[in-house]
């Protein structure tokens, strides 16, 4: 569907071949073994048409294996299409193309033998929103503004990738996985559709927010298929081999052991899927392939298991390969270090369109014809550990085969000859540490933009809740006198997270609330550590014993955002309606633009007969997420129940154009056109909701609408059919339905 788009002040509108040696890549971990206390069965495959499919991962692979080369030089071209595929938490080190041969990446191996391996691809942040919006700008964090998930939002004003080819003509389309890269961060700008439904009609994104990777091959195919014009650009996320590691049959069982793997070899097998929609369209001749990791993953490596808390190359050395058949050199690779800021110049060069001034990457075409070798210096970030926990932030600098990270106690690596950074040169090397200092202030001087500011955002409560599902948690405690700690320094700590987030994968609740009681004492101003405990609680259906946890929390830490709207949702999924909306509504006073307690608040209004009220609150709702089917759809309900008829079924035919398989906005048309008396529309509509999906209401509604039109037979027909099946219906009106088939049948006798 079409989603919201910001616009800008002044803006219109590959492995070797068989014949030669696979390239070394990056050194694969000492183990095999996923992390340390990380199983492979920690929740269930989600997918229904992933189990069985063996064969037909093995006809995909086959399939691509016979890719065309790309060509033999480099070959500008305008208006070329675009396909952007980023690979959330990949290391490069477990692909087939980057040496590993434990891999099962066919695919991707495929596309990298027949295009451009980047060897050496660093991220500038080992996050994923702040990732992807390097990826969609080609500026560095300090430039683009955004330092962490869940917190900013990418400003209108920074020019995306998807703008650029936009006001080219292009059609725009994403398709993600994860609420990381969410609408309301700001990276829909340029995009005509944006699609973030996780769970359709749901009236709030679920928690577990990341979906699997053909459900989103599921959202772009349609798309793709019914897309009539080009060029196009088309960004896919793929988000598996994110914690937890739990790939579908049957990579859960060829990759026993090595979880992560699995989800690796997974998604490369959608990939493949996606490539043969291009190829059986005859697209890959004037289609241009970016494939990248927006970061790593650690497992185990310094204390750290998962991402986001330290700069080492675990966590930042990413997959970057790009494929344009007979526009780029097959069986290329490139050593030399270059970044994920390279991306946006990289692409707009090979469509011969000029870069935006003043971004912080460069095109790496004169890299792939060999015009030019040198490492470029790659800028490193993390705000997580000050922002999430309370220690100091890292920032840093590859120059050379040095690494530089600025922390309390810094950090200088020989990368060359110590890849697994264990020899801390700090203090061997004091001119060399001064330089890099000298090198990191001048770039980050270079990367702030004029003018430029922060993109800050005030997250909703439930926003942060989701967050903390993808271990994102906001642990800072603003009165602990350990602010600035060294992240090296609070390994234990670390550890007692990361082992309490295991415990909740695993459904061992005790054991994480046991843990969550400890960081509550290590940190009680810090509203999580209420949060994580009542969460804990909660799911063990200790329901009082969360709210006392929260409130608690609220009485030490009032103007928490996070604490109130969880206190008002854990009101509201107990039952405790009138507590709800009194809670939400002191959420609302912190946070006007909380669309989960607007959301909340509209549907108890609506839910308690107080229709007027409530469209209120859908409205201020919508104009946050205008996108969200479930609010759209108790909009056009409320309008409909307050007599705005016309409006309702605006609103309801608006939703049958985006979902069209969906029965219930024909139902709603449907009803609300007996509403009106045109019972002939309501019958045409409500006959197509039934086609789509039969159900005990379509037939009620079609009874109704056939005895206001007088056809009895049709009336006592529906009725039968209704009264076969009322699991779930209004006694009420089943006792109506039966006293009417009843009156009926006695007349035509």
């Amino acid at each position: 569907m079409s989603k919201k788009k910001r616009s800008r002040p002044g803006k219109k509108g590959p492995s070797a071949p068989a014949s030669k040696p696979r390239p070394a890549g990056p050194a694969s971990p000492p183990s095999a073994k996923p992390p340390a206390g990380i199983s492979a069965k920690r929740r269930k495959p989600v997918l229904p048409i992933v189990a069985g499919l063996a064969l037909l991962v093995i006809a995909a692979a086959v399939y691509l294996l016979f890719l065309r080369p790309g060509g033999a030089k480099v070959v500008r071209a305008a208006k070329m299409n675009v396909l952007l595929i980023t690979l959330d938490t990949t290391r490069a080190d477990r692909l087939g193309c980057y040496g590993y041969e434990k891999a099962k990446t066919p695919n991707l191996d495929a596309i990298a033998r027949n295009g451009v391996l980047f060897r050496n691809a660093y991220s500038q942040v080992p996050l994923t929103l702040p990732s992807h919006a390097s990826i969609l700008t080609g500026l560095n964090p300090v430039g683009h503004g955004v330092h962490n998930n869940g917190a900013y939002v990418l400003a209108p004003e920074k020019a995306t990738l998807a703008e650029e080819l936009k006001a080219d003509g292009y059609a725009t389309a994403a398709f993600l996985a994860s609420f990381s890269v969410d609408s309301r961060f700001g990276l829909d700008q340029g995009f005509d559709v944006y699609d973030d439904s996780f769970q359709e009609g749901a009236p709030f994104k679920a928690l577990n927010s990341e979906r699997k990777a053909e459900q989103v091959f599921q959202t772009f195919s349609p798309w793709f298929d019914n897309l009539k014009t080009e060029p196009f650009f088309c960004w896919l996320h793929f988000f598996d081999p994110h914690l937890p590691y739990s790939p579908p049959a049957p990579y859960s069982d060829q990759f026993a052991g090595l979880p992560y793997d699995g989800e690796v070899a997974y998604m490369d097998y959608v990939v493949g899927l996606v490539m043969r929609k291009i190829k059986d369209r005859d697209l890959l001749g004037r289609t241009l392939v970016v494939v990248a990791g927006d970061h790593g993953e650690a497992f185990g490596e310094k204390g750290e298991a998962g991402h986001g808390v330290f700069l080492y190359d675990a966590t930042l050395r990413v997959p970057l390969i790009v494929y344009a058949e007979g526009h780029l050199p097959a069986q290329t690779t490139v050593a030399a270090r270059v970044r994920l800021v390279d991306v946006l110049p990289t692409v707009l060069d090979l469509l011969d369109k000029p870069a935006p001034a003043g971004i912080d990457g460069t095109s790496l075409i004169p890299y792939v014809v060999k015009k030019s070798r040198k490492d470029l210096d790659a800028y490193i970030e993390t705000y997580y550990p000050k922002e999430n926990f309370g220690w100091a932030p890292l920032t840093g600098l590859i120059s050379g085969s040095l690494k530089y990270v600025r922390a309390p106690r810094e950090e200088v690596y020989d990368l060359r000859a110590d890849p697994a950074e264990e020899r801390n040169l700090i203090a061997a090397e004091p001119k060399k540490a001064e330089a890099l200092r000298a090198g990191l202030d001048r770039l980050i001087k270079e990367s702030l933009i004029p003018g430029s500011s922060s993109g800050k955002l005030a997250l909703t409560a439930e926003e942060q809740a989701r967050l903390r599902s993808l271990g994102y948690v906001d642990y800072t405690d603003k009165t602990a006198r350990d602010q600035g700690a060294d992240p090296k320094d609070k390994l234990d700590e670390l550890k007692m997270v990361q082992d309490a987030e295991l415990f909740e994968y695993e459904g061992k609740y005790q054991e994480a609330a046991a843990l969550h009681e400890k960081m509550l004492s290590l940190r009680p101003g810090a509203p999580s550590s209420y949060v994580n405990l009542a969460l804990a609680q909660a799911r063990m259906k200790k329901f009082d014993e969360a709210v006392t946890t929260l409130k608690l929390g609220i009485a030490k830490i009032p103007d928490s955002e996070l604490l109130v709207s969880r206190l008002g949702y854990t009101y509201l999924v107990t039952g405790r309606i009138q507590d709800a909306l009194t809670t939400m509504t002191q959420v609302l006073a912190l946070n006007p633009r909380s669309v989960d307690a607007l959301t909340a608040t509209a549907m108890i209004l609506d839910d308690s007969g107080r229709k007027v009220e409530a469209l209120e609150y859908f409205e201020r709702a919508l104009a946050v997420e205008p996108e969200n089917k479930f609010l759209r759809t108790g909009y056009g309900q409320s309008l409909a129940a307050v007599g705005r008829f016309a409006e309702a079924l605006d609103i309801y035919a608006k939703l049958t154009q985006d979902y069209p398989q969906d029965p219930m906005a024909y139902q709603l048309i449907g009803f609300t056109h007996i509403l009106l008396k045109d019972y002939d529309k309501a019958v045409e509509n409500l006959k197509q909701a039934m086609f789509i999906k039969p159900s005990p209401p379509v037939y009620y509604f079609l009874a109704t609408a056939y005895k206001e039109k007088g056809d009895t037979a049709e009336t006592i027909r529906y009725l039968e059919l209704y009264l076969e099946d009322t699991k779930g219906e209004n006694p009420n009106r089943v006792r109506n339905a039966e006293k009417g088939l009843e009156a009926l049948k006695k007349q035509v006798r």
